[in-house]
């Protein structure tokens, strides 16, 4: 439905229009901002960096300013207490409700500290890939620092009511606390003790020697594409690009860009990078189109965007379901690689378990203790309790005591993320998070018979992306991601639909039980 469809100047909604044209209008800026990012990290010459900033830091500054103009904030504030805010249908409210938030929050920003924030991302990221080539971690001490310093500074001004953290992740997961995402992370860290140490130690798991080989570049291009194709991925309205982070950016209604790195030795660094990140483009491509620059036109939270990411990851590309369909792809793409190997055996390599340095290239079992150290570790730092030149030895630290091997540089520890460089604080934990609202989401599709074993056997994603349309995509941000989670599956959200979830598929695997009710507190 198109919002302009709602307008009836006889019952008051000049306000109303004028408000969602400006934030509409505001919009535009924000999605160049976001194809100068996307450029950044994916085209952008190795000298261009220090100019680039400037770029970024001046459109930043531009855009705040519209964001916050005077004019806007009177018509909220009008708005905020009108009968439509009450009494208006409901999409109307909410955009009423959160555009008058986001004045709030955003107006109390010095104009100067956007600018500031923006101009530092850039250039710490860019140094970030020379840091990482190098794996040398002072190269980035002066710029996380100066990063952390902003960030805190933001927090103060933005929600100086808040707890630091908790100002930060509610910008990436509206509403939560770390405290109680902490708790939620406790239960399942020891729900998942037994299995983490179990897949360790057995002598029966899956090894991943199968998915090594030789898996040509132009090859993986070509069958990545296919894949993503045919789960529902409109290469029409998007585009997939090479980057040294992958990710998904999306700089219009119909432009969603991801990204992802290719390794030509083992097949799942980019398969399973493209999955994740369509995931996230599925998501974007199903926000209705109509509200593009507002509030129902815009992702419930980044729990939620990582919900769909790791459900099309793991919960569809890791079953034996989806190997079964798309074996012969495999084989057709990588004959010397694939010849000898059944559909079974891929299968088994995809969900083998190891400890694994980098977090992007972790199995689903111990993936969230790699998020979960980071959640830790970025929280000790905006509390001032953990100094920033400490970082590798914390990492490293806690890396040992989570997987009983300390990384052996910094490339494969402290500096394999890009979310610090960018100012991304607070984002870490909608990972974990996320993982907990897939399995809860995907527990709810398969009751209402989408998702199942025979339709991705089949090939027939469909049905599955036509109920997240519907279900997930519509709501836009209209709903916190609890509220969504609670009123698609009509239960309270809860970890154990992922620990039972990770049990049932790793346990029998690994010569386990597949019932983790004596891990569950």
């Amino acid at each position: 439905m198109n919002y302009s469809d709602l307008a009836d100047e006889k019952s008051g909604f000049e306000d109303f229009l004028a408000s969602c044209e400006h934030a509409k209008k505001v919009s535009l800026l924000a999605t160049v901002d976001g194809l100068l990012q996307w450029d950044e990290q994916t085209m952008l010459p190795a000298a261009a960096g220090d100019f680039r900033a400037e770029q970024a830091a001046r459109l930043a500054a531009i855009t705040h300013a519209q964001r916050t103009q005077k004019a806007q904030g009177e018509r909220l504030e009008k708005l905020a207490e009108s009968s439509l805010a009450t009494n208006g249908p409901e999409v109307v409210q909410a955009t009423i409700r959160l555009l008058h938030e986001d004045f709030q929050k955003q107006s109390r920003v010095p104009g100067k500290l956007v600018e500031e924030i923006a101009r530092t991302s850039i250039e710490a990221q860019q140094e970030w890939v020379a840091a990482v080539e190098a794996s040398e971690w002072e190269k980035m001490v002066g710029h996380l620092k100066k990063m952390f310093s902003l960030k805190r500074e933001l927090a103060a001004c933005q929600s100086p009511e808040l707890d630091p953290y908790d100002a930060l992740m509610d910008d990436y997961e509206p509403g939560a606390r770390w405290r109680s995402v902490d708790s939620t992370f406790s239960k399942l860290r020891k729900a998942l003790a037994p299995l983490v140490r179990g897949c360790f130690e057995s002598t029966k798991g899956p090894q991943d020697r199968a998915l090594r080989g030789v898996f040509p570049l132009q090859a993986q291009q070509v069958f990545v594409r296919q894949i993503i194709e045919k789960i529902g991925f409109q290469f029409e309205r998007g585009r997939l690009d090479t980057t040294a982070h992958p990710f998904c950016s999306t700089l219009g209604p119909n432009d969603c860009r991801l990204t992802t790195r290719w390794d030509e030795k083992f097949l799942p660094t980019a398969l399973y990078s493209v999955l994740h990140e369509a995931g996230h483009g599925l998501y974007e491509q199903g926000l209705p189109v109509d509200w593009f620059g507002l509030p129902p036109g815009e992702a419930t939270s980044l729990g939620i965007h990582e919900s769909q990411s790791r459900l099309w990851e793991n919960l569809v590309g890791r079953s034996p379901d989806f190997w079964e369909w798309c074996y012969p792809l495999a084989r057709k793409a990588f004959p010397e690689s694939f010849n000898e190997v059944t559909s079974d055996q891929l299968a088994e390599a995809v969900r083998s378990v190891e400890p694994n340095f980098i977090r992007v290239e972790a199995d689903e079992v111990t993936y969230n203790l790699h998020v979960m150290m980071r959640f830790d570790l970025e929280r000790e730092i905006i509390h001032e309790n953990l100094a920033v030149a400490d970082l590798p030895d914390a990492w490293n630290e806690r890396f040992e005591a989570d997987f009983g091997r300390r990384p052996p540089t910094a490339r494969e520890g402290v500096l394999q993320d890009i979310h610090w460089p960018a100012g991304l604080i607070g984002y870490f934990p909608t990972y974990t998070l996320g993982n907990i609202f897939s399995a809860q989401i995907m527990d709810a599709a398969r009751q209402a018979g989408v998702g199942l074993g025979e339709q991705i056997r089949a090939g027939d994603f469909a049905p599955l992306l036509h109920w997240l349309h519907q279900h997930i995509h519509a709501s836009g941000r209209t709903l916190k991601s609890e509220a969504l989670v609670e009123k698609v599956s009509g239960k309270s959200v809860s970890e154990k639909y992922l620990v039972e979830s990770l049990y049932r598929r790793y346990g029998p695997l690994h010569g386990l039980s597949a019932d983790p009710a004596e891990s569950l507190v």
